[in-house]
């Protein structure tokens, strides 16, 4: 599967406080593929059903953080 979110698999997420994300079907199902880079540029990446969750995941993810 191509995608516009790696290069030799490597996020392109490269800048702090960006997000990128991508549908991509899997065995019948949708998915989104999420990536966020913190101001501090700490990788963030999941997929979920929906960008929502991927967002919402990534906020939970921060406060775990501190």
């Amino acid at each position: 599967m191509a995608t516009k979110m790696t290069a030799n698999g490597v996020s392109t997420t490269i800048a702090p406080g960006q997000e990128q994300y991508e549908k991509f079907r899997y065995c019948g199902r949708v998915s989104i593929q999420y990536d966020y880079r913190t101001t501090d540029g700490e990788l963030f990446s999941c997929c979920a059903p929906t960008l929502k969750a991927c967002r919402a995941k990534r906020d939970e993810w921060m406060q775990e953080r501190g």
